[in-house]
């Protein structure tokens, strides 16, 4: 996960940004997120997958996307502006776009949309749960970091070194339970700082990288069963 301590432990609210109603904050959330999922669509429809393959080897796409990624990174936690954050969270989650439109290629439309729609309803449930019960998901921080963490490079160790008892469900599975809960958990911390504008779209650049995560797990999953 991408560093975001500086957005996590703000506590006033800035010169160029006022405090809004719970209703208008988690809307513009919603907004942003909305945004985000809107011109990726977008991307991955207008983009040919083959040429892009063809064009542009996918390390390089990769290297692309970390770049760009840090960028706005940089950009939306050090800025107290929601409009240049705003800027900040596109190249963080555009180009996601782009990585996403080979992978997809490779599933067909109805186990996209079923993965969606999994998708969706354990982001509804996480952020209802995450808002019921904030001390509980405000305290598993550091717990889903060494769980991603120990995931992360035990999936890598599986994959090189063990190829013969390598099961990628129980991995994937694994994520789907670990990026379920920073759905939670980053709702919770979300609703834990001064409520404003620049502080929403910075929320949403965590959220929507946790709920693209999620969705490429259950992807992933659904994919195997077919």
């Amino acid at each position: 996960m991408l560093s975001t301590d500086t957005v996590w432990s703000r506590t006033e609210v800035s010169p160029h940004d006022t405090l809004i109603s719970d209703r208008l904050y988690n809307l513009t959330i919603g907004v942003v997120l909305l945004w985000g999922f809107a011109i990726n669509y977008l991307i991955v429809q207008t983009l040919d997958p083959v040429w892009l393959v063809n064009t542009v080897p996918y390390w390089g796409i990769m290297i692309g996307y970390v770049v760009s990624a840090l960028i706005g990174t940089m950009i939306y936690t050090s800025s107290s502006n929601p409009w240049v954050s705003f800027i900040g969270y596109n190249l963080v989650v555009l180009p996601i776009g782009v990585i996403l439109t080979p992978f997809l290629y490779q599933f067909d439309a109805l186990l996209i949309q079923r993965a969606l729609t999994a998708t969706g309803g354990v982001t509804v449930a996480m952020m209802m749960l995450g808002g019921a019960f904030p001390r509980f998901f405000l305290s598993i921080g550091r717990t889903l970091a060494m769980a991603l963490l120990l995931g992360i490079v035990s999936q890598l160790v599986m994959m090189f070194f063990f190829k013969g008892s390598y099961n990628p469900n129980a991995f994937d599975w694994g994520f789907v339970v670990i990026f379920s809960g920073y759905i939670g958990y980053d709702w919770a911390r979300a609703n834990a700082i001064p409520k404003t504008f620049d502080n929403a779209v910075d929320s949403a650049a965590s959220l929507y990288l946790d709920i693209i995560n999620l969705f490429i797990r259950i992807l992933s999953i659904l994919g195997r069963r077919d």
